[in-house]
């Protein structure tokens, strides 16, 4: 049965690796230009702080998922890598917020505001916005199934089930 345990955390470990990396990669190639009016402009990622925001959570969380993949065998830290697979969803989940905010303003703009939609004019980079915050999605979706996977784990030896 540990053997089954083990399993399937590194398997979940290994989901968010690949959701938090590709997250990052996909937000960090997002760059695109376009011309309106005689004026050129172009759209990349840093051009926003809630982006920016976005691409430093899901680095720290593909390395921090990184380190925890070759520690969660190690039972002398399980209970650390707990709390911080917590904190790391926590970190993940605002910076989707921020950042999906911040594309809903780039899709539809806000006519209070006065600000214009910019998918229009530049789809490229919208496209891998929108990939990026879906495999963010995915990657926060794992953490909360492996939080809640490794909190059963963690305390089902404070709960033993009689036979």
């Amino acid at each position: 049965m540990a053997k089954t345990k083990r399993i399937i955390t590194i398997l979940l470990r290994l989901l968010a690796f690949g959701a938090t990396l590709t997250a990052t990669v996909v937000m960090v190639t997002s760059h695109d230009s376009a011309e309106v009016l005689n004026l050129k402009f172009s759209a990349k990622y840093t051009n926003s702080p809630a982006f920016k925001f976005y691409v430093i959570a899901e680095a720290i969380a593909s390395g921090y998922g990184l380190i925890a993949l070759f520690l969660c065998s190690k039972s002398s830290v399980e209970r650390l890598i707990v709390i911080l697979d917590v904190v790391v969803a926590m970190l993940l989940t605002s910076s989707i917020s921020a950042a999906l905010a911040e594309a809903e303003i780039g899709k539809k703009g806000n006519s209070h505001a006065g600000w214009l939609p910019i998918c229009g004019q530049v789809p490229k980079f919208c496209d891998h916005v929108t990939g990026a915050l879906i495999a963010g999605f995915a990657a926060a979706i794992v953490y909360l199934v492996l939080n809640l996977y490794s909190l059963l784990v963690v305390l089902a030896p404070l709960f033993p089930v009689k036979p």
